[in-house]
């Protein structure tokens, strides 16, 4: 069984986004509230209103967990409507840029960012969303002095209300043999504040060397993460209603990527989201479950446990539930 910790016993943190600057841990989760909404597919139980920064100065199973405060809440940004979903924050010149997702006047999912001084804040919002963002879980992978954004969520993550980068007159999800959804990519600009391109497929192919489609298990849902790991790109991501953290490696930051495995098997709760990232010598999986919670999806709590590669590059499978 592989050792587990809870990073935040006191509070429901979920949907972790963790970098490694000046030699310490820092960590950016989504907040859960309890909101009374009963479960739905929309994700209207998720109350999310406001984003902390949490860091870790030595071995994340057992060093401190500094909780630095409140670093954004929805009444802070000009455009808000409802609900703070998964974030992350990249570095340039010194400056912190944090990417949210956050539904506007109208409930449609933009992306915002806010620009700091440090990692720990205080975050001041952009006036307006990014023009040419949508959906949500934005992931900022720097890469030979490049920033990819990916992102991209299924149901309440409205990913199937858009074609080419266009909305649709009424949402269209894949099913069966029809090829699956894919996740989006695409680059900033210098400044860090706008889209250098227009978004693209991420393509994942299955170990056939084909699309993969609708009614495979391992498909995208949601949650985007990347990591470099012996020249190889790893793509990792959640598949939603099958409740893997699955992950695809390609020889590009823009795919195609291959299916290659899973990483963490089903927890308790629906929801599966993490990041991955190298620390003190060795390599971390931050993800959440809702044992603390009682089982209930919407009140999510932070875990951290050690992962591990095989000498073929495969990522060793972490089994989700504590036997």
């Amino acid at each position: 069984m592989t050792q587990k910790r809870y990073l935040v016993p006191d509070d429901f943190m979920a949907d972790p986004s963790v970098h490694v600057w000046d030699g310490k841990l820092y960590i950016y989760p989504s907040h859960d509230w309890e909101s009374g909404i009963p479960e739905n597919d929309n994700g209207d139980h998720f109350n999310m209103k406001d984003y902390h920064v949490f860091s870790i100065d030595g071995d994340p199973m057992s060093a401190p967990v500094t909780d630095h405060g409140l670093i954004l809440k929805v009444e802070d940004i000009p455009w808000a409507g409802r609900q703070l979903w998964d974030c992350d924050v990249a570095r340039k010149d010194g400056k912190y840029y944090l990417y949210f997702p956050l539904k506007d006047q109208n409930d449609i999912f933009r992306m915002g960012v806010a620009v700091a001084d440090s990692p720990t804040g205080p975050f001041v919002p952009q006036p307006d969303p990014v023009r040419g963002m949508y959906s949500i879980d934005y992931c900022v992978f720097e890469d030979a002095g490049k920033h990819y954004v990916y992102f991209g969520g299924l149901w309440g993550g409205q990913l199937q209300r858009y074609r080419n980068n266009k909305a649709l007159e009424a949402a269209v999800l894949p099913e069966g043999d029809q090829p699956a959804l894919c996740p989006k990519v695409t680059t900033l600009a210098d400044n860090m504040l706008q889209i250098a391109s227009e978004p693209a497929d991420l393509l994942i192919l299955d170990k056939d060397g084909n699309p993969m489609k609708a009614n495979d298990p391992h498909r995208f849902f949601e949650a985007s993460w990347m990591h470099k790991y012996n020249g190889k790109y790893y793509f990792s991501y959640s598949t939603g209603d099958t409740h893997y953290l699955c992950y695809a490696v390609g020889d590009s930051p823009t795919g195609p990527f291959t299916y290659r495995g899973v990483i963490l098997t089903p927890v308790v709760g629906w929801t599966t989201h993490h990041s991955i990232v190298e620390y003190q010598g060795r390599w971390w999986l931050f993800h959440h479950d809702s044992v603390p919670s009682g089982g209930r999806t919407w009140l999510r709590s932070l875990k951290v446990c050690p992962l591990d590669y095989d000498e073929d590059g495969n990522i060793i499978t972490i089994e989700g539930l504590d036997k």
